[in-house]
């Protein structure tokens, strides 16, 4: 199919492809539970003929099988293609007619957007010649779920799940800062892991008149937090990124009362599994020691998030050959830093080369864009077509 062929079949394709995204915006769902997601994709497989088991990672997953139609391409891996389709809690400011339907809810995130090039790609590959089998992953709960792994362990890359073992791996994000018609990404790592740090300190209570009967939790968590930010400063390299942000403290109900409990979460970053060992293990001794020093003892729950995004050079390189040559050089550029943001699309790059990109959705006369996870955010109608159209690609010519 030549570039024209197939940016003529994804336009006719587009219209009904605005319904669906319209539809799943107004009807957004949480990680694990986007039953309705999950049927409306059934759906759409089943009315497209396209083999797919459903019911998985937890319930709400969906992964669809395209065999190759060329000579040859039955014995090849396949290609993988994956969107997300949760939604996030948050409650959608953006006054448009096809705003969500559930209160406190929205597609903040583009999900809704991500599962429709996906639904729109599955369409456009039935008409195309596919020289290897592909794959459609839809996954549930990648908003703090982990859905990617839970899918993962249900087969969808190794081959026992349906089709082939996969031999490589492609997901999107619309990306606000990036203008309209433009895909970017990065060799290496491109977004962070993401563990999440649940700390309670535990002293003696007192009447705040007589602090000296107390040991004060409140004061222990207060030097906690605020050595802390020595873990960056002075046990990473400057060279090296990592994050250590604290999101939330409790303590006390009183004005008078020194409280026998103190409590407090945050959320470790790092692009390198050596920076991410060191930090954690600098977070636990620090807190565990300031504490002690206050004459408090401290609970300290590091819980394991996201791995590093790590796109594989070769193949990144190779996606940006074919990124370039359908869309010209100034439409396909390379992310200068990696971002602090989490994925877990990271669990397929830890099973098979991948790359995650970056899909714009900035118009080209607007300065900015609402950002991520933000009341008034709205995945950009206008960058389906060419969503849709790098899947395509990915699926038949790499």
């Amino acid at each position: 199919m030549t570039s024209a062929d197939l940016r003529a079949a994804i336009s006719r394709e587009l219209p009904t492809l605005r319904e669906i995204r319209h539809d799943l915006h107004r009807h957004p769902e949480l990680g694990y539970q986007e039953r309705r997601t999950s049927g409306v994709i059934r759906t759409e497989l089943t009315r497209l003929n396209i083999a797919h088991k459903a019911d998985l990672a937890g319930g709400t997953g969906v992964v669809g099988f395209l065999p190759a139609t060329e000579p040859g391409g039955e014995s090849k891996k396949a290609v993988a293609l994956r969107a997300d389709i949760d939604a996030l809690p948050i409650l959608e400011q953006t006054g448009l007619d096809y705003a969500s339907c559930t209160p406190g809810l929205m597609h903040a995130c583009g999900h809704d957007g991500h599962t429709t090039i996906l639904l729109g790609a599955a369409r456009v590959l039935q008409t195309m010649r596919r020289p290897r089998p592909v794959i459609l992953m839809f996954q549930p709960a990648e908003e703090g779920g982990g859905g990617a792994d839970r899918l993962c362990k249900d087969g969808a890359l190794d081959g026992t799940l349906i089709g082939p073992p996969a031999e490589m791996a492609f997901g999107l994000h619309g990306w606000p800062d990036l203008t309209l018609g433009h895909v970017a990404t990065r060799p290496g790592p491109l977004l962070a892991s993401t563990d999440e740090i649940r700390v309670v300190i535990k002293g003696v209570q007192s009447h705040g008149a007589y602090p000296h009967y107390s040991r004060d939790t409140i004061v222990a968590a207060a030097h906690c937090i605020v050595a802390l930010q020595s873990v960056v400063s002075r046990n990473i390299s400057p060279l090296d990124a990592c994050v250590v942000t604290i999101g939330k403290i409790e303590a006390g109900t009183a004005t008078n009362i020194i409280p026998q409990q103190a409590s407090f979460i945050g959320t470790i970053r790092a692009l390198s599994e050596p920076v991410r060992a060191t930090a954690r293990a600098r977070v636990r001794e620090i807190i565990e020691n300031t504490a002690k020093a206050l004459g408090c003892t401290a609970e300290v729950e590091i819980n394991t998030g996201y791995p590093v995004t790590f796109n594989d050079p070769a193949l990144t390189d190779r996606f940006f050959k074919l990124a370039k040559a359908a869309l010209g050089d100034q439409r396909a550029g390379l992310v200068p830093n990696p971002t602090m943001g989490g994925e877990d699309f990271s669990y397929y790059a830890q099973r098979v080369p991948a790359v995650f990109f970056c899909l714009g959705l900035k118009p080209e006369d607007r300065e900015s864009y609402p950002t991520l996870h933000q009341p008034d955010f709205d995945f950009n109608d206008d960058a389906l077509g060419l969503g849709v159209e790098m899947m395509c690609r990915l699926a038949t010519e790499m």
